[in-house]
């Protein structure tokens, strides 16, 4: 019963923690259109060093400005790479109906030069 008891105490816990985690996610606009998560990045880009500095300061912990590495800068456009992707697609489902004719005359070659 105990075992029993604790693996559900684990389990409620956890999905607590994904729960809030997704939850969390949506609230910064993580799950919403690429401007959306451009914006939470910029967001968090801000917020971070600062937030870094004030847990040191609690702490105790002696941090300088020049340690600390900077934020990590991203030239990336999630709508542009989605845009890309969905070219990629779309362009191998267009082609796939040829592609196909010719794998199977080349595959009705090959059985046919077994055979003979």
């Amino acid at each position: 019963l105990n075992y029993f008891a604790f693996n559900s105490f684990r389990f409620l816990i956890k999905g607590g923690l994904a729960g809030a985690a997704v939850y969390v996610a949506y609230d910064q606009g993580l799950l919403g259109s690429g401007i959306e998560g451009a914006e939470a990045l910029k967001k968090a880009q801000e917020t971070l060093p600062p937030a870094i500095q004030g847990w040191t300061d609690y702490l105790g912990w002696e941090v300088r400005a020049a340690q600390l590495p900077p934020p990590p800068k991203f030239d990336f456009s999630l709508s542009a790479s989605w845009n890309k992707g969905v070219h990629r697609v779309m362009s191998a489902l267009s082609v796939a109906p040829t592609r196909a004719c010719e794998y199977t005359v080349e595959g009705w070659k090959y059985v046919k030069d077994l055979v003979k």
